[in-house]
């Protein structure tokens, strides 16, 4: 199958199921926990709005990737956390309540942050002549039509149709997994050429990322007081990152339309499964 028509189609179909199956499971009530736990949910989104896109940067900068993969690197810390963090919180018995109201808020953050972090790093990274850019308004415009609007659909077959919801939530999630898998394929196979390289460059930083962001997040939120469970939820939202909007931003033909860009994305979205459920073990022994 042609990369380039995964990219196109089944990248954004992906990313819709999975925002829909995200909105399944959700209610007004996650959105106004941060009312309830106002503690938890602000360490946790400073965890990940601020720490997160730090660590990101200080890799990026620190260690030799082309210009291309340092901006894939700031394209996926700038995203949110995804459904797979949730999950993971649930089989580590952290907050899942928490867990779910910190993806649901970034997600709605980031819509605005994304293209403001991603054309800093192409300006860092790149240059100043960069002819790529991810336009403001227009980027908003897309996040939100395939990341906010299935949340709200979601939501309100939840809302209404609670059963069904329940019903369709697992099939929803398998599907989305099916789609993610073609589209990471697609964007290896496009790259194959150059995919040992690529792996060589940017798989252990993305490790590093991951593990890094993971044990500073757990030590933020500790430090702040919170109790194993709330670190536990913070942890995962912080380590784990929507590797399906980040390769949609870099690769789908409205936005930058750069499969280079994607790379570290995929190669994250591989590695987070083996390290998040080490972090799930370890955390349920405690």
């Amino acid at each position: 199958m042609n990369p380039s028509f995964l990219t196109a189609i089944f990248l954004p179909l992906s990313l819709l199921i999975i925002m829909l199956g995200m909105g399944l499971s959700l209610t007004l009530n996650d959105f106004k926990r941060i009312l309830v736990e106002p503690k938890a949910v602000i360490v946790g989104l400073a965890a990940q709005m601020l720490l997160l896109p730090a660590v990101g940067f200080a890799l990026a900068s620190v260690f030799p990737l082309t210009p291309e993969l340092a901006v894939g690197v700031m394209i996926l810390v700038a995203c949110p956390g995804g459904p797979t963090s949730n999950l993971l919180t649930y089989l580590a018995k952290g907050n899942v309540a928490l867990s779910v109201t910190l993806t649901a808020v970034s997600s709605v953050i980031t819509v605005f942050t994304i293209p403001l972090i991603v054309n800093l790093a192409m300006q860092q990274f790149i240059g100043e002549g960069v002819a790529l850019q991810l336009p403001f308004l227009k980027t908003v415009f897309q996040i939100t039509i395939v990341t906010l609007v299935p949340i709200a659909v979601g939501m309100t077959i939840h809302k209404y149709l609670p059963t069904f919801a329940a019903k369709i939530e697992k099939w929803v999630k398998w599907l989305s997994l099916f789609f993610l898998t073609l589209v990471v394929l697609g964007i290896l196979l496009a790259e194959r050429a150059n995919l040992a390289a690529y792996i060589l460059q940017v798989g252990w930083i993305t490790l590093i990322l991951n593990i890094t962001t993971m044990v500073l997040g757990y030590l933020f939120a500790k430090l702040s007081n919170l109790n194993h469970q709330d670190a536990t939820a913070i942890t995962c939202e912080v380590g784990i990152q929507n590797g399906t909007l980040a390769i949609a931003v870099a690769s789908a033909p409205t936005l930058l339309n750069n499969p280079t860009l994607s790379i570290p994305a995929g190669i994250y979205s591989i590695l987070m499964f083996a390290t998040g459920a080490a972090w799930a073990w370890w955390a349920k022994q405690q």
